[in-house]
């Protein structure tokens, strides 16, 4: 349930962020509500699928802009090769975060 609220709550705020703005919505939300079902065990393909719904603008990299909850909390330490965008492999090192 704290998950739940704290994405709503992160969603509002992104919201009304002047970076976001050009963000769809209701991507960011799905992409929220998935972050928040990971966990350890997620598969690859749970890790694609919110790569996509996360990679807003199809540049096959998510930037710090378009990163929302652990992913944006941890963004530095995804960034392996630290150019400011994630690619697919580094997101998936957000599953040994979860743990």
């Amino acid at each position: 349930m704290k998950k739940v609220v704290a994405s709503f709550i992160l969603i509002a705020a992104l919201a009304s962020c002047n970076s976001v703005k050009n963000m769809d919505t209701s991507k960011v939300s799905d992409a929220a509500s998935m972050l928040a079902s990971l966990s350890p065990n997620s598969t690859v393909q749970q890790v694609a699928s919110l790569f996509k719904l996360l990679d807003a603008n199809n540049d096959n990299s998510v930037s710090s802009t378009e990163a929302v909850g652990a992913v944006a909390e941890n963004f530095d330490t995804l960034d392996t090769n630290n150019n400011a965008g994630l690619d697919l492999s580094e997101l998936q090192g957000i599953l040994a975060l979860l743990k």
